[in-house]
């Protein structure tokens, strides 16, 4: 197992992380799973605990921790969008296709509201990864949180440009300040239901698109202008035009910045003993945001479980993320880093099979335990099969472009590169 430093090499690995990131993936899975082979076992539970929601914030941890990590080790934001670009969307496009695949067959129709969109409006919002923000619904359940993690990494690239990924902390805690109040001053989808959704779908793609391209000029000041217009573009679409209400995405993008905040106190950048304050802090804040902002339309006993749910899986995800943190050092089994490799396609694939599962096969609506059993195998087969056929050769391709692209800004005197040394321990 790497040892728990910066990622030195394209192909370093973090057991701990990879633990964490097969955990979290596996638990999306099995409470997806749930409604088909379990039912009674999910109603159960409903209310009371939402094992994808605690995996769901485990994995934003995981990201805010890594994901910094890798921009610093290739030194450019060329580098990093090219890196990003290859690791994500080639095994995103293969299941978009296969969720839509059915009603391009004249099969089964789309997710419910998908149909509504015209076509174009709903492609390009889906390509930008952000079409949660820009009220488009998800070909695929579980693409929203993508679109959490498109914002996140336009906001450590403004942080970047502007010299400021040490105030992961600072961000972190003001995130979850600002959703104090968000609830109740800031509705959701605003900007789609005032201007409509088309005209912001291609305002944002275009936005996108210039704020990333100038971000990765060789121009210091071009460079510095598109990072931060993707900052701005991240903040302006999360309070103003989520399908979720605009506290839950300012405490999501915390716990991001809550991963990163650790990240820099494990490696010296930032003092350990504040940064422990700052994240006790973010938790502090987060919590009342829960319990202030009750889920739109939810009132009494179902308000107070939802706030329940919330809380409970902030506080659980913290805990086991701090868990796997201080065990880092050790060596995890090769099955647990393994499915961690694997994770992305466990995440993306198991809607499209349990699509097959519900909609084709005739499963789902009663208790099904060996049934469970064997998505779970499938699943846990397919995804081998895919992260080894589709995932990998794209994140080589994309290692080798990066990997060029990154020594040659070195040379030419930086291009994106800011230095953040780590003290020695």
């Amino acid at each position: 197992m790497s040892p728990p430093s910066p990622v030195s090499s394209p192909g370093a690995r973090l057991g701990w992380l990879d633990a964490l990131r097969g955990w979290a993936a596996m638990l999306v899975a099995l409470h997806h799973a749930s409604y088909v082979f379990v039912p009674d076992l999910q109603a159960s539970l409903a209310g009371r605990w939402d094992p994808g929601h605690y995996g769901v914030l485990v994995f934003f941890l995981v990201s805010g921790y890594i994901v910094p990590a890798s921009l610093e080790r290739h030194g450019s934001v060329r580098a990093f969008w090219t890196g990003r670009a290859f690791r994500l969307y080639p095994l995103l496009a293969v299941a978009c296709l296969l969720g839509v695949l059915p009603f391009l067959l004249n099969v089964r129709g789309l997710r419910a509201g998908l149909e509504e969109f015209d076509p174009g409006t709903a492609i390009l919002a889906h390509a930008t990864m952000l079409q949660d923000l820009l009220a488009v619904p998800n070909a695929i359940n579980v693409l929203w949180t993508l679109s959490y993690e498109m914002a996140f990494y336009l906001l450590i690239v403004a942080l970047w440009v502007v010299g400021g990924q040490r105030r992961s902390a600072p961000v972190a805690v003001g995130l979850a300040l600002l959703a104090l109040p968000a609830g109740a001053l800031l509705p959701t989808a605003l900007l789609s239901r005032t201007a409509g959704t088309g005209p912001v779908v291609v305002v944002a793609a275009t936005v996108l698109v210039v704020a990333v391209a100038a971000a990765m000029s060789e121009h210091r000041g071009l460079r510095t202008a598109g990072g931060l217009l993707g900052g701005l573009l991240a903040v302006t679409l999360v309070a103003a035009n989520g399908r979720v209400e605009p506290w839950e995405g300012a405490v999501m993008l915390a716990v991001m910045f809550t991963g990163t905040a650790v990240y820099r106190a494990e490696h010296g950048q930032v003092p350990r003993r504040a940064t422990a304050l700052a994240l006790g802090a973010v938790l502090a804040a987060s919590l009342a945001a829960v319990a202030w902002n009750p889920r739109l339309g939810t009132t009494g006993a179902q308000a107070w479980q939802a706030q329940w749910v919330w809380g409970s899986s902030l506080v659980l995800a913290a805990a086991t993320f701090g868990a796997a943190w201080l065990l880092r050092r050790r060596r995890f089994p090769r099955w647990a880093t393994g499915l961690g490799t694997a994770s992305f396609s466990v995440y993306l694939l198991h809607p499209i099979l349990l699509m097959v599962s519900a909609q084709f096969l005739g499963r789902g609506g009663r208790q099904d335990t060996p049934g469970l059993v064997v998505f779970v195998v499938v699943l846990v087969a397919v995804s081998w099969a895919s992260h080894r056929w589709i995932e990998a050769p794209a994140q080589r391709a994309g290692r080798r472009l990066s990997g060029g692209r990154a020594v040659r800004a070195r040379a030419a005197g930086g291009s994106g590169v800011v230095a953040v040394p780590a003290r020695p321990r």
